[in-house]
């Protein structure tokens, strides 16, 4: 069934039970993210947009790269329905970036990429839901390899993960020379297991990773935190 949702910044989202729905991580990505000002953006992997529509400003150019037509639909389906002038979508495989997007041709790449290897992680119903969970379609050295592609020197890039993977997550950065400038661990409460991990890479950059304070979801007395109900717009 097709529905819409109107985002924290007052855009509107088309979405589909079929498909993966707007979730924590990509509000969550998009308070992360320091897109410089007129940035050319790819959101890698787009899905139905949330995180490129959650990331919108005038002053910035977004390409939504997706494998699947029907998300790829939907989001031009979004960016038609709030008149957005500087969005587009590009339906097509990441795995074939070299002959969709010119070399160097972005300066920020968002990503909210599959967060299990094949076969593993929990089952996910459907299989665009299971495109969307696990790297089937595309593993993380062939995300990595299409923000290598994308971004020059100087090019930036933020994504969201799970924290049980980070260890390839940076390496693999850092084998495409990208340094990791950010990191940011969610949790559910101060005394749970972070549940994600946002990081942030600049490609040709100076060593030096700022290891931010904990995002918690929730407070002591099991409430919503104050900032993340502000991410939210509460």
């Amino acid at each position: 069934m097709q529905s819409t949702e109107t985002l924290p910044n007052g855009l509107t989202l088309f979405q589909d039970d079929r498909f993966f729905k707007l979730g924590q991580d990509s509000v969550l990505l998009s308070a992360f993210a320091r897109i410089p000002r007129r940035a050319r953006v790819l959101d890698l992997g787009c899905g139905t947009g949330a995180l490129a529509l959650l990331c919108w400003r005038d002053d910035l150019t977004i390409t939504g790269l997706e494998l699947q037509p029907g998300p790829a639909g939907l989001f031009a389906q979004s960016i038609a329905q709030n008149g957005l002038e500087n969005v587009r979508v590009v339906q097509g495989d990441l795995r074939d970036v070299r002959r969709l997007l010119p070399h160097a041709s972005m300066q920020y790449v968002i990503c909210n990429p599959p967060y299990f290897a094949q076969g593993t992680g929990k089952a996910a119903a459907g299989a665009a839901r299971r495109a969307a969970r696990q790297d089937a379609s595309a593993s993380l050295d062939d995300i990595l390899d299409a923000i290598a592609w994308v971004l020059p020197t100087g090019g930036q890039c933020a994504l969201v993960f799970r924290p049980e993977r980070l260890c390839p997550l940076l390496s693999g950065l850092e084998a495409r020379g990208f340094t990791p400038k950010r990191l940011r661990l969610v949790h559910q409460t101060a005394q749970a297991a972070p549940s994600a991990v946002l990081v942030s890479a600049k490609r040709g950059a100076a060593d030096g990773l700022a290891v931010e304070p904990p995002l918690l979801v929730c407070g002591p007395d099991g409430a919503l935190s104050d900032e993340y109900r502000a991410i939210y717009g509460k």
